[in-house]
């Protein structure tokens, strides 16, 4: 036994530093790879930095519109909301493709596939609106869109801008716009609340929301309204901010409505209320 744990020491040591030395092996081969890492990192860090793919800026077609027939005002603004979203994704797709393809790959890859799907939107459009009344004609000239290398984008009327938000008013039915001196005018919308019968009690939380949430759809017009002085022509704010307020508030006033029904009479002709005015 006296002999045999030398040879039993020997082959424990051999293991040993056997794996000692795989050990060694392997965090310097580990180390080597990291001490490589950050040069790539900056390296990319870098051709990120120094890349400048610029923005896209396309026609504003809220602006163009005729006057939308009320018929055609949830199609259209549906539609016009789907024209902002097409130019962002196409923005989004531009910052992460930079670099890559040929010189034409922004406009085989980017222009020219949001070009066909503001066509056809567009024309959604003067569809809805000649449905009702005139089809608009020569709208499709607006959805050709660029590539503004200066860094500042025009998409859909100054979309991506910082905006101001409108001072909250309360809850008395008129909203008046912030900013004074900049000639915007206010939002003048009919109180709902005075007008209302007796709510039941099982009807009071659910009106009180709707109340609530009439009064944020003023403020929020107000604050496009600011956010837009200057833009589009006469019918801009018809067709951009009152219409689309008006649909808000014609649902939102029957939600009411139909909570109070629920336990009583159905109160009508509060739709009425729904429209509001600019003043100046």
């Amino acid at each position: 036994m006296s002999r045999a744990l030398p040879k039993y020491n020997k082959r424990r040591v051999a293991v040993f530093g056997g794996a000692a030395a795989v050990a060694l092996s392997g965090a310097v081969i580990a180390g080597s790879a990291l001490a490589g890492t950050p040069a790539k990192s900056g390296g990319a860090a870098q051709a990120r930095t120094l890349a400048s793919p610029g923005t896209i800026s396309c026609p504003d077609v809220a602006t163009k519109l005729p006057a939308v027939p009320a018929s055609a005002q949830a199609e259209v603004d549906r539609n016009l909301a789907l024209l902002q979203t097409q130019i962002q994704e196409a923005d989004k797709r531009l910052q992460t493709t930079v670099g890559q393809g040929g010189p034409n790959f922004v406009n085989n890859a980017i222009l020219g596939p949001l070009k066909d799907k503001r066509t056809s939107t567009i024309d959604r459009i003067a569809i809805a609106i000649g449905r009702t009344t005139t089809k608009p004609t020569g709208l499709d000239s607006l959805a050709a869109c660029t590539l503004n290398a200066s860094g500042t984008s025009a998409a859909g009327g100054g979309a991506g801008a910082p905006s101001t938000a409108a001072t909250p008013q309360s809850g008395t039915g008129t909203s008046t716009a912030a900013g004074g001196g900049t000639g915007a005018g206010t939002i003048s919308c009919p109180d709902v609340a005075t007008k209302l019968p007796a709510v039941p009690a099982s009807a009071q939380a659910e009106v009180d929301r709707n109340l609530a949430l009439l009064q944020t759809q003023i403020q929020e017009a107000d604050k496009r309204l600011q956010t837009t002085v200057g833009q589009g022509g006469p019918n801009f704010v018809n067709n951009a901010i009152l219409g689309p307020l008006k649909d808000k508030r014609t649902s939102t006033i029957d939600r009411i409505a139909i909570a109070i029904g629920r336990t009583t009479t159905k109160p009508t002709g509060l739709d009425s209320l729904a429209a509001c005015t600019l003043t100046k």
